[in-house]
């Protein structure tokens, strides 16, 4: 083998070792950038889960807040049908007693029309004297304690009905 050959041997082996060392450190240089993002990918997918069970954890929050509100609005829904049952109760009251009330004042009227002791204009004398009239058999003939104006009269504490066992306006 003559000079020449044997420096292009060497020349060709110092080539492929030169390009074998290239290789390997592109390929080291790959493998560091792989495992890089490798650890990389990882971190992120821990933060990921830790953030994961953090919105989990708020998500089962606004859920305890969202069925506490909606308790709340039921319980709102049977306060205000209880109240609105109150007031058509009361007004059912309200027009009851003015019904007595109306019946009680036509009562008085006729008792007044019947009296001979108030004059046509339907008002009692405001002397407050006792009547001249004789008592009536079952009376004491005591003087009539009503006020003077027809205006005064108030209804007992009692069923207009007479359901408590009495006799109505007795």
């Amino acid at each position: 083998m003559d000079d020449s050959t044997r420096t292009w041997v060497i020349v060709a082996v110092v080539v492929v070792a030169l390009l074998l060392v290239l290789f390997l450190a592109l390929r080291g240089r790959r493998g560091k950038a792989q495992e890089a993002k490798r650890v990389e990918a990882h971190e992120l997918r821990r933060k990921a889960e830790a953030d994961r069970i953090e919105v989990q954890q708020r998500e089962a929050a606004a859920a305890k807040v969202d069925a506490e509100a909606r308790m709340a609005q039921a319980d709102a829904d049977v306060r205000a049908a209880e109240a609105a049952r109150l007031q058509a109760e009361a007004h059912q009251r309200s027009e009851q007693v003015s019904s007595a009330r109306a019946e009680v004042d036509e009562r008085l009227r006729r008792a007044d029309a019947l009296d001979p002791d108030v004059p046509g204009d339907g008002r009692r004398p405001t002397t407050g004297t006792a009547t001249t009239a004789a008592p009536t058999p079952g009376t004491t003939g005591a003087t009539d304690p009503t006020p003077a104006s027809h205006g005064d009269h108030v209804a007992q504490d009692r069923p207009v009905d007479g359901s408590d066992g009495s006799r109505p306006g007795a």
